[in-house]
């Protein structure tokens, strides 16, 4: 399996929800909690050039929010991107 990282926070029902979509499939997540690693908010803004969390990589794909990984499994391309 790919490497899948998320930057999050811990207050954050997506955040949440992302990390239950991908633990419900068997996933392996590297957290990354921008919250705890305030150096680390700065990275994910640079790899997503977004500010807000969660974000989301499988490798060096940039997925996006819990919105477009919902997406992404609705339309069966998740797991296939996993393999």
């Amino acid at each position: 399996m790919k490497t899948v990282t998320l930057y999050t926070t811990q207050t954050c029902p997506y955040c949440r929800n992302a990390k239950h979509l991908l633990g419900s499939k068997g996933v392996r997540m590297k957290e990354i909690d921008i919250q705890a690693h305030p150096g680390k908010r700065e990275e994910m803004i640079n790899r997503s050039g977004r500010r807000t969390v969660p974000q989301i990589f499988i490798d060096d794909a940039y997925i996006g929010g819990f919105d477009d990984l919902a997406k992404l499994d609705r339309q069966g391309g998740l797991m296939p991107m996993l393999a």
